[in-house]
């Protein structure tokens, strides 16, 4: 296995140099921090994650978990882990001070989710999702909710997860048929089926507290009937101990990928005595569930960066160490064979991976930094931010899901055969990946969010904020010499995704809507791509800067390596929005019309 699944030094430089980590440290909230102690927590995690998570990254692929008497039997490291985290404040890590935990910049805590992510992403999992669980409770349930669940779910005693997925609702939550029955008791009786709940079961903790969506009988229709319910797998008695819930566990999926932690389905109320206890008020479940489910896309796409990062490391390794053939203009047999990475389409590809997982780690933590600033400016400053992150949701969720199969598939081509076999880890990076596209929304969700919604909410606030953005890179970036071109490069680019999304505004007022979301996903491709040159123009602006100093030979590398990555984006990737937009602005609407008769035989 590869000794390396993260670069320190990359980690730093995005931290310190591109997003100026240690300016949230002059606001109150987080001027308990500085330099000294984020690199104290970045050691932390870098050990925490090569002692504990790293050892068993292949052992848990390899021993999947099991449904043994109604209960999913894990991997024994999957207890000590969720107690680490607990004990340790990694799940506790953006929590405030007066609720015990770490209040640390989201910037510094996604960083150590990262590193952990990369080592181990199944081994992780279990605690992202207690994290985000706990705080769906923290923000929307009563006191005494929170004084239930939160302290074991904190300490990583009990597990937490997001429970929203039906069998025949999937996505469409509309259609979601889990029932709530009222009782005069305090609590309601829970009846119906979840699917595909990640860490929904498990013999690793003592307790799972899902968060479930259901409707209340007798709710409206639709979305607008969901409520949002704490149903635990077994709940407490007036004297502390735990009984069950009826909460069964009727299946474990067997997966591609991802198989260190389970994906389970749950039978509920079969017994007629499942509980769930209502979280904030009737009917506004979705709204709630969305902040979880808004942190659960933006960390999707920091998984897929996480895998593609740790495999672009395995098999740049490879190609230093493999020797294979000679330079073509070397005729000679008897030279002796060549590392692979002295070879162009080496280089191409190994440049490819670096271009999208550095990318992709760039927008994770521009996200990230909106977070930290809507918690520290005043409100009337906050929207701004809440608006881009709005927007750049679906990106940061989508571009690293799709683009970093590609990144490792081209990892996977540098080890040749030797990366098709599980000798090298590149096969099970490949294998678990698949699920980035389809975790918390499909790209296909996630692009007619993008377009549908995100574009155009408040009157196209969002997505003027996003140009605004982009346009103040670019002023930047025309006074360094080495990134006018690249400048220039990106304003165009900016300048046609501003015209085809006009185009395809006007095609929503002429054909309607079907016709306008038919290629939403070629829009969130080109509008992916733009955004990721934004990220890189960003590190280059951060590198040009660097590069004014005095700069150590080891220093000077990183910067050049970085500075050709750029290049490459620009070079390769930002040029395919071209084809992207031509495809855009035609006005054929062949899907639509394409007859569902015209797939028969």
């Amino acid at each position: 296995m590869a000794s390396k699944f993260v670069s320190e030094r990359n980690i730093k430089f995005m931290l310190y140099e591109v997003f100026d980590v240690e300016s949230l440290t002059k606001y109150a909230y987080y001027q308990d921090h500085n330099r000294k102690t984020f690199d104290m927590v970045l050691k932390a995690a870098i050990k925490l994650a090569k002692d504990l998570l790293r050892p068993v990254f292949e052992e848990m692929d390899r021993k999947q978990p099991e449904l043994v008497d109604g209960e999913v039997k894990v991997h024994s490291a999957v207890g000590k882990m969720m107690k680490e985290f607990g004990q340790g404040g990694w799940i506790t890590s953006r929590v405030p001070f007066e609720l015990n935990g770490e209040q640390l910049p989201h910037l510094v805590a996604d960083v150590c989710d990262f590193i952990f992510q990369a080592a181990n992403y199944s081994g992780h999992a279990y605690a992202g999702l207690t994290a985000g669980a706990a705080h769906l409770i923290e923000s929307f349930a009563s006191k005494e909710l929170y004084d239930t669940y939160v302290p074991n779910m904190y300490t990583g005693n009990w597990q937490g997860t997001m429970a929203l997925t039906e069998p025949e609702a999937g996505s469409s939550l509309a259609d979601i048929t889990t029932m709530a029955e009222p009782t005069d008791k305090g609590y309601y009786l829970i009846k119906g089926q979840n699917i595909f709940i990640s860490a929904g079961d498990h013999d690793g903790v003592e307790n799972v507290v899902h968060l479930m969506l259901a409707k209340i009988h007798g709710a409206p229709a639709g979305v607008k009937g969901i409520s949002l319910f704490v149903v635990p797998k077994k709940r407490l008695t007036q004297n502390g101990k735990l009984i069950s819930n009826d909460v069964v566990v009727s299946g474990v999926y067997h997966k591609l990928g991802y198989r260190g932690c389970p994906i389970v389905q749950l039978s509920l109320g079969d017994g007629n005595d499942c509980r769930g206890w209502l979280v904030g008020e009737p009917h506004q479940g979705l709204r709630y569930m969305f902040q979880m489910m808004n942190e659960a896309r933006i960390a999707v796409g920091m998984g897929a960066t996480c895998m593609a990062t740790a495999a672009y490391y395995a098999s740049l390794e490879y190609a230093k160490t493999r020797r294979q053939g000679r330079k073509i203009s070397q005729k000679d047999p008897t030279l002796p064979p060549i590392p692979i990475i002295e070879h162009a389409d080496v280089k191409r590809m190994l440049l490819f991976q670096r271009a999208v997982v550095e990318g992709s780690l760039s927008i994770i933590m521009q996200c990230s930094k909106y977070v930290d600033l809507m918690k520290i400016l005043p409100d009337a400053e906050k929207e701004k931010y809440h608006l881009l992150l709005e927007i750049l949701t679906p990106i940061a969720k989508s571009y690293p899901a799709e683009t970093g199969i590609l990144s490792i598939s081209q990892g996977l081509q540098c080890l040749g055969g030797s990366g098709y076999c599980d000798d090298y880890p590149l096969e099970q990076y490949f294998r678990d990946a698949r699920i980035h596209p389809i975790h918390e929304g499909t790209t296909g969700i996630q692009a007619m969010d993008l377009l549908g919604r995100k574009v155009i909410m408040q009157n196209g606030q969002a997505f003027m904020h996003y140009v605004a953005e982009l346009q103040e890179a670019i002023s930047v970036a025309k006074t360094f010499r080495e990134l006018e071109d690249h400048a220039q490069q990106l304003k165009e680019a900016l300048n046609r995704l501003q015209e085809v999304t006009q185009h395809l505004l006007e095609i929503a007022q002429s054909k309607g809507p079907e016709s306008f979301l038919a290629d939403a996903v070629l829009y969130l491709e080109s509008f992916g791509i733009i955004t990721i040159a934004w990220q890189w123009l960003l590190q280059g602006i951060a590198i040009q800067k660097a590069l004014k100093n005095e700069v150590k030979k080891a220093d000077l590398n990183f910067y050049q390596g970085k500075m050709f990555a750029l290049h490459y984006f620009y070079g390769y990737e930002l040029p395919k929005t071209l084809g992207l937009a031509h495809r855009l602005m035609n006005n054929d609407e062949l899907t639509v019309k394409m007859s569902t008769a015209y797939f028969s035989d």
